[in-house]
């Protein structure tokens, strides 16, 4: 296998401006599947900290009393016990819009504001392009004096309520409350991932890059501003310690390190005219599928998306593409409820104008029924390539917010298929040793499975639920078409606040990534 097959090159990522390295090879990924799998390894890792380690975090929300296990600690109590050890704890965190907006300003405020008290620093920050989030989800922690231990986590997963569900799917009791249909706690399905090796160096480098990022950290807003001026509040980052060498090998694995960041309404120092490697990487990669695309995402809703797998599709008549989505989207209401069903239809119907006999979208719910809201962002291109991270599969991910993503080729040839594996069988309730696979290793005949099995649940509630359920949580997805009336109002709010660009006009006109 040729590396560069499947990576971006430096040229092909498009940003000369990032020290960041191309990929690292010689390392250890291993996928966790859940929050509470990922919760429960933070803490061990943290608890185990001492002085003059590193403790580096980014997140789109944190909320301080959100528990990692059943008995605790909170998150504020886990970070904050670590800058009390005398660990170099820093973190930036989304200064998101105000919380009667339903964002997370305020939980951000709390948890900085706890961490900095206890010795550490947490920014709030803004430096994003107008109706922007830094959406990526990055905790890196380092030992100098040990770097065979070190370790970093990124993926899907935020430190919030909601996120601490299990395979059960009984959702977080602390939960953030969504669509009625999801229940009072929604059942999440969400994969982060843990790094080991070299890579590690390189998200240790992209956190650096924005806490290193001379302008304002809310530059763009002055009301923002004026508050944090008269408050006493930190606005300005403190020198990090040394970065340390990178750790030594300890895997087969290659990783690239993906990002977005947007040509802003400033410069990033270290992406003047913004990165879309994420993007750049899956326009390398889809048109090389020749059997499988298994996706699982949030909002698969943008049909510049759709296109680029359509396109695959029709180029490769032995292509297939399976997709799980979250059921309903998270939000009800009469203006909220449209631009996201807008989306989605538009983008499943591209998919299937090319060949509705090869696209294959699904949902999941609980053993109860309740449907599970799938956070997830993972894809699988014929069990060689990988990726899990922060970016959904919209324009918004690809252009527009920050994100963070980590594309995987295994010298071993398994990663891919493994993670593959691990998804289904909990969604058919398979074996998870693998002992009951059957066909699911092959990515033909696992297409057939999958299939069998929903349409077999599919049944069994068309039924009235008559006599056992059947084995498996995946149904058959039934996209809602928005009338006329709505699709005329609705699609230009998609497309301006859902889904926004955030390519320059230069770009926009030339096509450009």
């Amino acid at each position: 296998m040729n590396i560069t097959d499947w990576f971006l090159t430096e040229d092909e990522r498009g940003n000369p401006d990032s020290t960041l390295s191309a990929w690292s090879e010689g390392n250890l990924a291993e996928p966790l599947i859940h929050g509470s799998v990922y919760f429960d390894q933070l803490v061990t890792e943290v608890e185990a900290l001492g002085e003059g380690d590193h403790l580096f975090f980014t997140d789109w929300r944190g909320d301080p009393d959100q528990k990692m296990r059943d008995d605790g600690p909170t998150i504020r109590e886990l970070f904050c016990h670590a800058a009390e050890r005398g660990v170099v704890v820093k973190g930036l965190v989304w200064r998101s819009h105000l919380d009667k907006f339903a964002y997370s300003e305020e939980e951000n405020r709390h948890l900085g504001e706890a961490i900095e008290r206890a010795g550490g620093e947490v920014l709030l920050d803004q430096r994003v392009r107008i109706g922007g989030s830094h959406h990526q989800k990055l905790v890196v922690i380092r030992h100098p004096g040990a770097p065979e231990r070190d370790v970093a986590f990124a993926g899907g997963i935020d430190l919030c309520h909601s996120r601490r569900d299990d395979a059960s799917h009984r959702g977080d009791p602390q939960a953030v409350q969504m669509a009625e249909r999801y229940g009072e706690n929604p059942p999440w399905h969400d994969v982060q991932l843990r790094v080991q090796g070299p890579a590690v160096g390189a998200l240790d480098t992209t956190f650096r890059e924005r806490w290193n990022d001379p302008a304002s950290l809310d530059m763009l807003n002055p009301l923002a501003w004026l508050r944090d001026k008269f408050s006493g509040a930190d606005m300005s980052a403190d020198p990090l310690p040394d970065q340390p060498p990178d750790p030594p090998p300890c895997g087969p694995h290659a990783i690239q390190v993906l990002r977005t960041y947007p040509d802003a309404h400033f410069a990033y120092d270290f992406a003047p005219n913004g990165e879309r490697s994420i993007a750049r990487a899956y326009n390398k990669v889809v048109p090389r599928a020749q059997r499988l695309i298994y996706v699982e995402d949030q909002y698969l809703w943008s049909k510049r998306v759709a296109k680029l797998f359509a396109q695959a599709l029709n180029e490769n008549p032995d292509l297939h593409l399976v997709a799980v989505i979250p059921r309903h989207p998270d939000v009800d209401g009469r203006l909220e409820l449209p631009p996201n069903l807008i989306g989605r239809w538009q983008a499943l119907e591209t998919c299937r104008a090319a060949s509705p006999e090869r696209v294959h979208v699904f949902d999941v719910e609980n053993p109860e029924g309740t449907p599970v809201y799938v956070h997830a962002k993972v894809c699988v291109i014929d069990d060689v390539w990988a990726c899990v991270g922060s970016d959904n599969l919209n324009r918004r991910s690809w252009t527009h917010d920050s994100e963070l993503t980590c594309a995987l080729l295994d010298t071993e040839g398994e990663f891919a298929r493994d993670l593959r594996l691990r998804l289904l069988r909990e969604h058919l309730d398979r074996a998870d040793d693998g002992s009951d696979d059957r066909g699911l290793a092959d990515p033909a005949t696992a297409v057939r499975e999958i299939m069998e099995s929903a349409e077999e649940l599919e049944r069994w509630h068309a039924s009235g639920r008559r006599g056992p359920r059947p084995p498996g949580r995946l149904r058959p997805h039934k996209a809602e078409q928005p009338s006329l009336f709505t699709r005329l109002w609705a699609e230009p709010v998609y497309r301006l606040t859902y889904d926004p660009d955030g390519r320059s006009y230069r770009d926009r006109l030339r096509g450009r990534l």
